[in-house]
């Protein structure tokens, strides 16, 4: 079976390495270097509290890898799992929360549902008083997504899989309805029993090479890492307000990393031609958002530098992962989650090409498809 992969991104490379070692001959296509896209902009994020089933599920198949990453592929990733904990202003908020905490639970996760006093013990520089319920997850954490990137790129090499960066695709060649190759740097052709569209921020892109329409939008969201005016201690978890969309975690001596998405606006973006860098403007909003439930973020904390990257949006916050057209099959759409989710959905693309159906995960909710026939859930754990 010979399998081409276009994106050289942590999912790619999982999928990769997935089906090299069920025996798969692998190419896999990246325009620039390894990681260099979304993964390498990514928070780290590694957690099991999310508000549907499948993401929750996805989340638990993958925590099996990141829980064993440096004894399966021989690279530290700097795990670090000090949780996650969501915030929850009003009352209707924090019902929901209520609600997902049990259906995680029955999944296999290890949150649960706290009052805001009892936050503080996770979070001491917490102000509990905006807040009405909030969710602690301990199983929680983030990663080093670069240091993943080599692992799985090491072990897929290792593998046999054929890694070819600098190399554009500029077209999926078609028999009929099947995609049957792909075409590279406008000249190259290479013949594939399947393609697998792990271009990230560029899938709709990639898909419209194929002739099929894919509702997966680039979008721009922001990092600032920031000196606070205390600092914040290692064992803090992640924390998020759903309701503002404000996130901070620690980083090492004290050093935070601030996030979040502010106001209505969210336009598309040219995923070539989109500012990497971080607005300082926004960067004020961001720790001034952290400073108004935190005491961590008082008016001597300062904006030491930050970066942007894409998200691959979807209309409900979750992927695709679907044999798109025969021959086609799409893991992209991650909304965020890509970094977290991509050792399940490495096999599960393997599964996919191999098997012609997926068994780790239950992905039929996850089909290209749904959108027209509007049957979506959407995600609401996001930031």
């Amino acid at each position: 079976m010979d399998v081409g992969i276009v994106g050289g991104g942590i999912v790619g490379l999982s999928a990769a390495h997935a089906l090299a070692e069920r025996g798969a001959t692998v190419a896999l296509y990246e325009r620039g270097a390894l990681g260099t896209g979304s993964t390498a902009r990514s928070a780290g994020g590694i957690r099991s509290q999310f508000s549907t089933p499948v993401n929750v599920s996805l989340s638990r198949a993958s925590k099996r890898v990141w829980n064993d990453f440096e004894g399966r592929f021989g690279v530290d990733i700097e795990y670090r799992k000090c949780g996650y904990l969501f915030l929850a202003r009003s009352d209707a908020t924090a019902e929901r929360l209520h609600e997902t905490v049990g259906m995680q639970r029955e999944l296999g996760a290890t949150s649960e549902y706290v009052d805001p006093i009892e936050a503080t013990e996770y979070c001491p520089g917490l102000d509990p008083e905006p807040f009405v319920g909030a969710t602690y997850g301990p199983d929680d954490g983030f990663a080093d997504p670069n240091l993943a990137v080599q692992g799985y790129a090491t072990a897929a090499r290792e593998a046999g899989v054929e890694i070819r960066t600098g190399t554009t695709v500029t077209d999926l060649r078609r028999d009929g309805d099947r995609v049957v190759g792909l075409e590279v740097d406008g000249t190259e052709r290479c013949n594939a029993d399947y393609v697998v569209n792990a271009a990230g921020a560029w899938a709709g892109r990639i898909a419209q090479l194929a002739g099929i329409d894919l509702p997966i939008a680039p979008r721009r969201r922001q990092i600032a890492i920031v000196e606070p005016e205390t600092p914040v201690p290692e064992t803090v978890p992640l924390t998020i307000d759903l309701e503002t969309g404000s996130y901070f975690r620690p980083e090492r001596a004290g050093i935070a990393l601030v996030g979040g998405h502010f106001g209505d606006a969210d336009p598309d973006v040219d995923p070539d031609r989109f500012d990497d860098g971080m607005d300082v403007a926004w960067a004020a909003t961001a720790v001034e958002h952290a400073a108004d439930y935190t005491g961590y973020f008082g008016p001597e904390t300062r904006i030491r530098r930050g970066w942007s990257g894409l998200y691959a949006v979807t209309p409900d916050h979750h992927p695709i992962v679907d044999e798109t057209l025969p021959g086609l099959v799409t893991a992209a759409g991650f909304s965020g989650h890509g970094f977290q989710h991509a050792p399940a959905t490495g096999r599960l693309v393997a599964e996919l090409v191999l098997d012609g159906d997926a068994s780790l995960v239950d992905v039929s909710a996850l089909d290209g498809d749904r959108f027209d026939r509007g049957e979506t859930a959407t995600e609401r754990h996001v930031a």
